[in-house]
């Protein structure tokens, strides 16, 4: 049985993969391995999930007047293309 497992979530940079690995993943899937050639230590910033403030939309009426007046505009354009 193979197994491509991607490790994301952890906790310290300092800590060796394989103990990691060993305490981790080998309890769950005793018949996991590392491919070494594929192993990659680095840290990933998630900003999104740090700095996003939610902004709720603007109220449907908003949009729908602004939806009409452009509607407006692009068919105003049209009928200056048929004089």
């Amino acid at each position: 049985m193979s197994l491509n497992l991607k490790i994301e979530n952890r906790p310290r940079l300092n800590e060796d993969v394989r103990a990691f690995f060993k305490r981790e993943v080998l309890p769950h899937a005793p018949d996991a391995w590392i491919d070494s050639e594929k192993t990659q230590v680095g840290y990933e910033i998630p900003f999104n999930r740090r700095f996003y403030v939610f902004k709720p939309p603007r109220p449907l009426a908003m949009l729908d007047s602004e939806l009409k007046g452009i509607t407006d505009r692009i068919l105003a354009m049209i009928g200056g293309l048929t004089k």
